[in-house]
């Protein structure tokens, strides 16, 4: 639309828009877009080769003003690569956990910068991150990779989204590649009693029946410490986990110092990808961290669990009380055999000095464990699912399933609570049996269900719309008659 032209010898209100072609032949805009931090106007220019073109460009910043999206002052001038550099190094080093960092770190300088660095921030569209998928696709990078990729992206720019740097979030409206998760089938009740029993003869069996009674994480497992049970009462604490951080080089030729570990060799048929046969390092590899002399950083470090929901009471049933009590037994002449050797960190599980369990080490106990059960392979998480189910099957309230299983939001129950076969098949009993009975019960104006088969239904349906204040009613204090079930 044309622009109306002032009368001739008036002049424009105070902020007003202005128009003109410059001495270069050129037109030119100019928006006041509101003040700037040191009181002056925040005056924007655009530059354009025609009147319409101008125009347009000085109604699109008249647009974003009066909407308040317009971007902040000196945000013109951030890239792609200047930008995810500032956030990661700037915004999310002091605020996420080392490991998180670590993931941030890996797709900013690995995918992110080297693929969209060169872009200008507020013209990055959301094609340009589904072409760089497609190229990590065609290079050979897994769709999960993607996906960490592109929750990065979102993060990020996210936050240049609140800083006024950009309008719009281009990774919000970017589609990632599909990825095809797993099905998670938890332990049956025989293949749970099966490994409660092995774990009863080994060292440490007492974790893995933590594991699939109560659920804990692993981290929480293996941070438990003795301070923070009370095996009189039956209760157990869990304010903090143990984590592995990686070490960091201290050295000046990170390359060098790890020379002699660098694998060169092709990984053999039978290749599991396991710390016993890593993947072959690249040309410039830094990696090797743990085998220099002046490494920093990393080995176990116990830090506080990572929500709110995390920091919880559970009750311990009477036998795992037993079982644990035994094991404090053992571990006290443990201690008095090692002597001076013995490392009292007040962990409840140790190795035979003392020290921390490494979740490297946990993760082969738990497989030799399922060997020797006569279980199918499984991950050490599907303890945790099992639990899960196992307190949907025992018709546990919702809220306090949240409470033991530590989680802040209902929709993860969807991802942890399995329905067993077994339950499956009995739902289609009582239907059967309330559909095609030969004596079926007498009309009734309200419909009757099973109470069985109502209580289960209704837990099912109210896994994604469960009222989350129902679940934070019980933070501070524990689920009435949840150390019964549990």
């Amino acid at each position: 639309m044309p622009r109306r032209k002032r009368i001739e010898g008036s002049r424009a209100p105070n902020g007003a828009s202005s128009i003109y072609l410059g001495q270069d032949g050129k037109w030119h805009g100019r928006v006041t877009m509101g003040v700037l931090d040191n009181g002056k106007p925040d005056r924007r220019h655009v530059e354009r080769k025609t009147e319409a073109e101008v125009i347009a460009a000085v109604r699109e910043l008249e647009r974003q003003r009066d909407a308040g999206i317009a971007p902040k002052p000196g945000s013109r001038a951030w890239t792609v690569e200047l930008w995810l550099t500032h956030w990661v190094e700037n915004v999310a080093a002091p605020s996420v956990r080392e490991t998180t960092l670590a993931g941030y770190r890996v797709a900013v300088y690995k995918h992110l910068i080297p693929g969209l660095g060169a872009h200008r921030l507020r013209r990055l569209e959301p094609e340009h991150l589904e072409k760089l998928y497609a190229k990590m696709a065609d290079a050979g990078a897994k769709p999960g990779t993607a996906h960490q990729v592109h929750r990065t992206a979102k993060t990020a720019f996210g936050v240049a989204v609140d800083r006024g740097h950009l309008t719009k979030n281009p990774a919000k409206l970017a589609k990632p590649p599909r990825v095809d998760e797993d099905e998670i089938i938890p332990l049956t009740a025989a293949e749970a009693k099966r490994v409660l029993a092995a774990a009863r003869g080994r060292r440490n069996g007492a974790r893995f029946v933590i594991a699939l009674a109560l659920g804990l994480r692993r981290g929480e497992a293996l941070g438990l410490k003795w301070s923070r049970l009370d095996l009189d009462a039956g209760l157990l604490r869990t304010p903090r986990q143990l984590q592995r951080y990686k070490w960091k080089h201290g050295c000046g030729d990170p390359h060098r110092c790890g020379e002699r570990l660098h694998k060169v060799a092709p990984c053999p048929p039978t290749c599991t990808r396991h710390a016993s046969c890593p993947p072959r390092c690249p040309s410039d590899c830094v990696r090797h961290a743990s085998s220099c002399p002046k490494r920093r950083g990393g080995g176990l470090r116990e830090v506080d669990v990572k929500s709110k929901a995390g920091r919880r009471t559970v009750g311990i049933p009477r036998p795992l009380l037993g079982l644990l009590r035994k094991h404090k037994a053992a571990q006290d002449v443990e201690r008095e055999f090692a002597g001076t050797e013995w490392h009292d960190g007040g962990w409840v599980f140790t190795q035979p000095t003392g020290r921390p369990i490494d979740p490297r080490a946990d993760h082969d106990e738990w497989k030799t464990l399922l060997a020797e059960a006569n279980v199918r392979d499984a991950r050490l998480h599907d303890a945790r699912h099992t639990a899960a189910t196992m307190l949907l099957v025992l018709k546990v309230p919702l809220p306090a399933i949240m409470e033991v299983m530590g989680w802040g939001d209902a929709s993860v129950a969807k991802r942890y609570m399995h329905v067993p076969t077994e339950v499956v098949a009995e739902i289609a009993d009582q239907v059967e049996n309330f559909l095609w009975s030969d004596a079926p019960p007498a009309p009734s104006p309200t419909p009757v269900v099973q109470p069985d088969a109502a209580s289960l239904i209704d837990q099912l349906q109210r896994l994604l719309d469960a009222a989350k204040t129902s679940a934070d009613g019980h933070d501070d204090e524990e689920p009435p008659g949840l150390r019964a079930v549990v």
